[in-house]
Formats: structure tokens, sequence, C-alpha cells
């Protein structure tokens, strides 16, 4: 069974990374799309009006884009002063804890950002100046925090199925 887990959490981990890269892209663009949106400010004197509703808009997708790949590489910060100083088998309970709680706030964003992206997409509302439909904005962060979800869930699956330090707990 662990094989199977395994197995699946390398195939996640694939999209992780993949996904990480988009929110990367999305970055870029927003860089260049900024300095353009500065340099027509400043420089020429035509402020341009798509830039600031652009970037705005794309915040979203890429806030949550790297949430994933920063469980993959334990990016998170911690504070792990006393749980230094516990046995591995009580380390292990709260580190079962610690994605017990990812997966229910990862789950309560998941369920609103793919709810949002449904409500937006029925509704056919569109951005005010870009006239984008705003699902598509909605869309890559939903699906970045049902991935983070799902590849929390598995971690959490094969933390639980991994035996207990012996000894301890």
């Amino acid at each position: 069974m662990n094989d199977g887990i395994d197995r699946l959490i390398r195939g996640v981990e694939r999209g992780v990374v993949w996904l990480a890269g988009l929110g990367a892209v999305i970055v870029l663009v927003q860089m260049v799309w900024i300095t353009y949106g500065v340099f027509v400010r400043y420089g020429l004197g035509k402020p341009d009006r798509m830039v600031t509703e652009a970037t705005a808009l794309l915040l979203f997708p890429v806030a949550f884009a790297g949430l994933a790949f920063a469980l993959r590489e334990d990016a998170f910060p911690k504070v792990t002063m006393l749980t230094d100083q516990l046995r591995p088998g009580a380390r292990r309970f709260f580190d079962i804890l610690n994605h017990l709680l990812m997966l229910g706030v990862g789950g309560f964003f998941a369920y609103a950002g793919v709810s949002a992206t449904i409500r937006s997409f029925n509704s056919g509302v569109a951005s005010e100046i870009l006239h984008w439909p705003r699902y598509m904005f909605w869309a890559p962060g939903a699906v970045a925090l049902v991935l983070f979800t799902l590849y929390t869930a598995l971690r959490l699956i094969r933390l639980i199925m991994r035996p207990a330090p012996t000894g301890d707990l």
C-alpha cells in the first residue's frame, strides 16, 4: 500500500512543480506589465488603466500557485523550539496535527475558490476594464488550492501509515 501512495504522491508532485512554474511565469508577466505601466505613466505621461486591474486580478492565482510546492520543499515557516525537545513519537503526533490543520484550511479555501470560479463562470461577469471573464482569474487559484489540499491529504495518509518510532508515545 505504501508503494501506491508514494507513486501517487510522486505523480501529484509533478503537477505541483508545473503549477509552481506557472506561478513563476505569472510573476514574470506581472513584472513586465508593471514595468511597462510605470514607463507609460511617467515616461510618456499617458497612464494605462489596464495595468492596475490586470496585476490586481493576477494576484489571486499567483498567491496560491506555489502553496503545494512550499509544502513539498518544507518551506513553510515553523517554530520548532518546543517540538524539537519532544520524543520522536510526540513529534510525529504534532506533524499529523499540523497536516490535519493544513488540510482543513486548504479544504476550506479550495471550496471557496472552486465556488467563486463556478459562480463567476455562471454569471458571465467580466473585469471592468479588460473585459476578460473573471473565471479565468479564479480558476488557476482554485486549481492550485485543490492541488494543495489533495497533496496535503496524500502526505497525511503517508504520515499516518508510517510506523511510529519505537519506544515512544
